[in-house]
């Protein structure tokens, strides 16, 4: 890229404006990955759904949010990012309308649809802006802000979801975001600047398949749990699809011009590194937000409001680190933070399988506060370093598939734990059932009437099995992500540190 075209990017007004704007779209979508979901029971009787089918909800948002972002690279291009950025928002926002008056399932699940499919291009477009409308030395800095967005979105969005549903009906919980689309439209519309359309075709082949390989597998992961994983047709045909939509893709990609998505993206060591490493920290961040809840419901009896402030701190770790992290980032090596974050992580994930049913909330708070800091000591020098290195005319595809892997790994974790958490529990409640017999003298003296057969004494001796077997289960989901994420510390060693600038527009350089 040129100087003058640099600095047509960078010098621009209004800065602090635009970035509000663009952060509101930005929350305002990933809100919508989690927000939903505490509300989906009080949708069951409203909509004329079933337990089974009321996921559907979640399922048609995931997968066409997953088909369509990496369609945003090519869309901005033709259309313009500033023009498809307003169209998502308001898109979106009018599919959040048409959620909340949903009349049935079908509506529902047509108007989740459309908020995929609208929603998919806000997140790699405002992680776009944010990198082209500031200098690369205030990277770090539009990073943090742009990270923060997107990791607590997801964790206060069961909250307020929770809050919604309890204190109003579950519509609200799509009518909340009218206010904030109107505001983010009205802010990026004024003082958003307008870049240059490219032309560039359209690879149909390419889309086709790496649809048919992402939307595949989203479904394979979403309802993999409900109809019983491999031993389900359903799922082995789904996993077919998935490996046959990425291997033709992959082979498309390598041997086919004007390709769907540029190969030599591929070529920068630090974005390709930093692909591996959002897919773990996406595997990391939602699987324990997907545990979580449960657990305090499950074992500890918490309702929606107090599971909500109880984790709530979770956030107030990441924004703290966050913060901080957009300052040090000038005077620290990323490499040195992002391996930093990934022990806090670690540890914290470490002390988590120290949980235990008679706990109070001090470990589970402080616990999370930690990995919030983890977290966020590695997203924003990651988020920066993936792309320091990058050309910027491929910032808007390498977003998009940044937003695509990290959603992907967040799939994969959230199955994953739910797998293991479901199998364990099976296999803990067996083993601690075996020796609860009424030749067993200690069953004796902790409950004569269960040594006699009271079915009183018996369901209370098999209630406190079921705790023990859920909490056993649940350590070992966090001792399982925590050695996920010893081992993606030497990932560290290959990333590169970018050279400094030279001159006002040059891009970095390669270094070593």
């Amino acid at each position: 890229m040129s100087q003058s075209a640099e600095k047509s990017l960078t010098d621009v007004p209004h800065r602090g404006l635009i970035t509000i704007s663009i952060m509101l779209a930005t929350v305002m979508q990933v809100l919508d990955t989690t927000i939903a979901n505490v509300a989906l029971p009080s949708m069951v009787g409203d909509l004329g759904a079933s337990q089974d089918t009321i996921n559907w909800v979640l399922t048609s948002y995931i997968v066409a949010a997953a088909i369509m972002t990496p369609l945003t690279g090519w869309m901005a291009d033709r259309l313009g990012a500033k023009q498809l950025f307003l169209t998502s928002v308001v898109g979106f926002t009018v599919a959040s309308m048409l959620c909340g008056i949903s009349w049935n399932l079908e509506s529902m699940v047509l108007f989740r649809l459309l908020q995929g499919v609208f929603g998919a291009a806000i997140v790699p477009l405002s992680q776009t802006f944010l990198l082209n409308i500031n200098p690369k030395e205030r990277h770090g800095q539009a990073m943090a802000l742009w990270g923060a967005g997107i990791m607590v979105g997801p964790i206060i969005g069961p909250t307020l979801g929770g809050w919604l549903t309890e204190s109003f009906n579950w519509r609200w919980v799509f009518f909340i975001n009218l206010p904030v689309g109107i505001a983010a439209f009205l802010g990026s519309a004024a003082f958003l600047p307008a870049v240059a359309k490219r032309l560039r075709g359209f690879d149909f082949f390419g889309f086709a398949m790496l649809s048919l390989g992402v939307g595949a597998l989203q479904l394979m992961l979403d309802r993999g749990g409900e109809v019983d994983w491999f031993s389900s047709a359903e799922i082995w045909i789904e996993l077919g699809l998935s490996i046959t939509g990425f291997w033709v893709f992959a082979v498309h990609m390598m041997t086919s011009r004007n390709t769907f998505i540029d190969p030599r993206i591929f070529t920068d060591r630090n974005f390709v590194t930093g692909l591996v490493f959002i897919f773990v920290i996406g595997v990391i961040l939602l699987a324990s937000m997907a545990l979580l809840p449960p657990m305090l419901s499950r074992i500890y009896g918490y309702p929606t409001i107090t599971t909500g402030l109880v984790m709530a701190p979770r956030g107030v770790g990441t924004m703290i680190s966050m913060l901080l992290v957009g300052r040090l980032i000038r005077l620290i090596d990323a490499r040195v933070l992002v391996v930093t974050g990934l022990v806090f992580t670690a540890t914290s994930l470490y002390y988590m399988t120290g949980f235990t049913p008679q706990m109070d909330d001090y470990l589970i708070i402080w616990t999370g506060v930690l990995q919030g800091l983890g977290l966020g000591l590695v997203f924003v020098p990651l988020s920066t370093i993936s792309f320091a290195t990058l050309a910027p005319q491929y910032r808007t595809d390498a977003a998009s598939l940044f937003s695509l892997v990290r959603n992907i790994g967040s799939s994969i974790g959230i199955s994953i734990v739910s797998v293991v958490l479901t199998r364990n529990i099976q296999i803990n409640h067996a083993e601690l059932s075996t020796n609860i017999t009424p030749y067993n003298p200690n069953l004796a003296a902790l409950s004569p009437g269960a040594a006699a057969g009271d079915p009183t004494a018996l369901t209370q001796i098999d209630g406190l099995v079921n705790v023990q077997s859920l909490m056993i289960s649940y350590i070992d989901d966090f001792k399982l992500m925590m050695i996920v994420t010893l081992c993606a510390i030497p990932l560290a060693l290959l990333l590169r540190k970018p050279r400094a600038q030279v001159s006002g527009g040059a891009p970095a350089v390669h270094m070593d």
